[in-house]
């Protein structure tokens, strides 16, 4: 209550009496206090804290005060608000009022009052020379919850990958326990076939998919004694009923969270539906990623496509938090992506803005494709000794897709999170595609995220065999060595970036000049890539079905045409 828009006059910059009647809707105390009156400033934030601190809930203090010199104490608020300046401009000091208050009841002295005044300037000075020469210990912000973590430097070629697999035996004993329910709790029976398919393929080790991926890397953290939080809009159940994480009995509507019954030893496991506001709940979870760096923290959108709502909080923290205050986060944000004709508010997390904030080592983006690598990716958060942010691109067909599963294996000991992952129809056996020799391949396309099951599905209808298809499953730091080893094969090969966003949206725009260096390297027939995917859109994607599968087709077939 400060005049910080000054050049507005308060009856228009709010329809209420008070700046803190936004209050009122949560029932929140409100003290108004004189911001002259320093004594009763105290008491109010003393009353203030105390209530908080014994109730748990918010309280407001509106402490009315007013700048001397305007907005940001060097403007000329007289040119637009020149009465009350006037007034502000013969108005004593709040050091003046209180020092002839203390004089006048006796408590101390003018010549006490000049001396402390001399003594805090001194004060001032002494630390504005020491300024000058300041050095920052980076070493200050390591300490309490982040003792044992380190920054990192620049290094966008170092993999970085951390130990994230799990032995096979203590996944399948996971497997187990989350797939259990107390007795004489009663199931939805939806939701009792829905565990025991995610047994069965625990047990088997074949055919898991994202959710079950998700729930093997929750449970393992968890076991690990790193605390577990999800927040979002859907999160217990999931948006896509894909999730399940808390069970409710249909007889009592009592709950039961799996998660949080593996063993005695575990941490716990915290999910919140949360309120409407992504802005709101994003900035909460970034202030916890500051505060607790060893638990495994996520945000996630209801469609990738809400996270608009936020962009305060991404730009101004999330993604440069660590440059401009020295403060690493591990928060991981979780937007479902995909284009599958829904509609311009429920297809694009809008990955390019993402990938236009990132720069010096600040974020990682990552959009992948298989349960495995979500798995690896998560468990990577917090198996490393530093801290970073994770965008990652969530699916949503692909979440009951029959090809987008992974083996046990996958994320057993020895394995590890990829950043390319290569063509399935060389990598898996028993594929119906057999690629050409490398050297008689014509075309290597490279993809990110769910495009891959399109183009590759598409190229099997074709029998195409001279088309290779590559993985891009993080996208920033960019994989420029791995993409330099593996395009090494394929010389003779024209090299396509396709994508199902338009083309001023996606990842094109960014992985461009990247991918002309790569090429660069690597010294082939291909000098640049060319660009497949939908022409360039004023809208994120079209609310038409007809017309969204048209869009598809072309770019399929430009993809993979002759």
């Amino acid at each position: 209550n400060n005049q910080i828009g000054f050049t507005t006059y308060p009856r228009y910059s709010r329809s209420s009496p008070y700046p803190s009647d936004v209050a009122k809707m949560i029932e929140a105390p409100i003290f108004h206090v004189n911001g002259d009156d320093p004594e009763a400033v105290v008491h109010c934030a003393r009353i203030a804290t105390e209530f908080r601190q014994q109730f748990h809930r918010p309280v407001v203090i509106d402490m009315f005060c007013y700048r001397r010199f305007g907005h940001n104490e060097g403007d000329e608020p007289g040119f637009t608000q020149p009465l009350m300046y006037r007034k502000i401009k013969s108005h004593k000091t709040t050091l003046q009022i209180y020092a002839e208050r203390l004089t006048g009841e006796g408590l101390v002295t003018q010549v006490e009052v000049e001396k402390m005044r001399a003594e805090w300037r001194q004060h001032l000075e002494t630390e504005h020379e020491v300024g000058q020469s300041y050095k920052p210990n980076k070493a200050d912000w390591l300490d309490g919850r982040w003792s044992g973590l380190k920054a990192v430097h620049d290094n966008v070629d170092d993999p970085r990958r951390g130990r994230t697999g799990v032995e096979l035996r203590q996944l399948r004993t996971i497997g187990q326990r989350i797939t259990a329910v107390p007795e004489g709790f009663h199931a939805h029976r939806t939701i009792q076939r829905f565990l025991d398919n995610r047994r069965k393929a625990i047990e088997t080790g074949e055919g898991i998919d994202w959710a079950t991926a998700e729930s093997l890397a929750f449970a393992s953290l968890l076991e690990d004694g790193h605390r577990v939080r999800l927040s979002g809009q859907d999160s217990e159940r999931g948006t896509f009923s894909q999730r399940h994480s808390v069970l409710i009995d249909q007889e009592t509507e009592a709950r039961y969270v799996p998660l949080n019954n593996i063993s005695d030893a575990q941490a716990r496991y915290e999910v919140v539906n949360s309120m409407l506001s992504e802005e709101a709940v994003l900035g909460f979870e970034y202030g916890y990623t500051l505060s607790e760096p060893n638990a495994l923290t996520l945000w996630e959108a209801q469609f990738g496509d809400f996270a608009n709502g936020a962009q305060v909080v991404f730009d101004q923290f999330v993604s440069s938090g660590e440059r401009k205050w020295l403060r690493m986060s591990g928060l991981v944000c979780l937007l479902p992506h995909g284009y599958e004709g829904q509609g311009p508010e429920h297809s694009s997390a809008r990955l390019e803005r993402f990938l236009q904030i990132c720069a010096e080592d600040n974020l990682q983006i990552a959009n992948c494709t298989t349960p495995a690598n979500y798995f690896h990716i998560l468990r990577r958060q917090l198996k490393r000794d530093f801290r970073k942010p994770l965008i990652l691109m969530t699916p949503k067909s692909l979440l009951r897709h029959k090809r987008a599963v992974s083996r046990l294996d996958e994320m057993g000991p020895d394995a590890t999170f990829h950043r390319v992952l290569w063509d399935g129809a060389e990598s898996s056996p028993g594929e119906r595609i057999r690629l050409a020799a490398p050297d008689r391949i014509r075309r290597v396309v490279l993809c990110s995220g769910k495009v891959y099951f399109d183009l590759y599905e598409e190229r099997e209808k074709r029998e195409v065999g001279d088309v290779y298809i590559y993985r891009v499953e993080q996208l920033y730091p960019f994989p420029l060595k791995a993409l330099i080893t593996e395009l090494s094969r394929f010389k003779n090969a024209e090299i396509v970036w396709c994508q199902e966003e338009p083309k001023n949206m996606g990842a094109w725009s960014f992985a461009e000049p990247y991918l002309e260096w790569v090429l660069g390297q690597v010294g082939g027939k291909a000098k640049r890539a060319r660009y497949v995917g939908r022409p360039a859109s004023a809208a994120t994607a079209t609310g038409v079905m007809s017309k969204h599968l048209g869009q598809l087709k072309a770019l399929l077939d430009e993809a993979l045409a002759e």
